[in-house]
């Protein structure tokens, strides 16, 4: 690892906790050649594949959930915070099955599921994407199903 500031390689460590992010190990790092501090995360190394739609392969991005997810929670009582939990959540129930491909449907229905539970609006956001609605009378069921 190198110095963000400096480039330099060595560095040591003066704080270490973990984060309620990402599952992540949140470390305080100083670089012994410029002095200045900086912060990572180490997060556990995903390797799944999604199974999409038309059939391609594509690496599991916990931050493009986090995006997705965020996207629909954008102007909900839905926190950043309560995002990245949710993510986290999702993630760790992916890791949980121990499997190294899961089809973007079950992805899908995950994030469906959850955001069901948590916020109409989110959800019916989510859901007008995910699920491809090409009427108006698909969008009403899906928002008679949540009432």
């Amino acid at each position: 690892m190198k110095c963000p500031f400096c480039q330099g390689e060595e560095q040591k460590v003066t704080d270490s906790r973990d984060s309620s992010e990402m599952n992540a190990i949140k470390r305080r790092r100083e670089c012994l050649k410029c002095g200045k501090r900086f912060t990572t995360f180490e997060t556990v190394d995903l390797t799944m594949q999604v199974h999409k739609r038309d059939g391609r392969y594509e690496a599991f991005e916990l931050n493009k959930l986090i995006r997705g997810l965020g996207a629909a929670c954008h102007h909900t009582t839905i926190s950043h915070e309560k995002v990245m939990e949710l993510a986290s959540d999702i993630a760790a129930e992916l890791m949980g099955r121990q499997t190294r491909v899961i089809e973007a449907s079950e992805l899908g229905e995950l994030v469906i599921e959850s955001l069901q539970a948590l916020d109409p609006i989110a959800y019916i956001r989510f859901a007008c994407v995910y699920r491809r609605f090409k009427e108006i009378r698909e969008l009403e069921e899906a928002i008679k199903a949540i009432r």
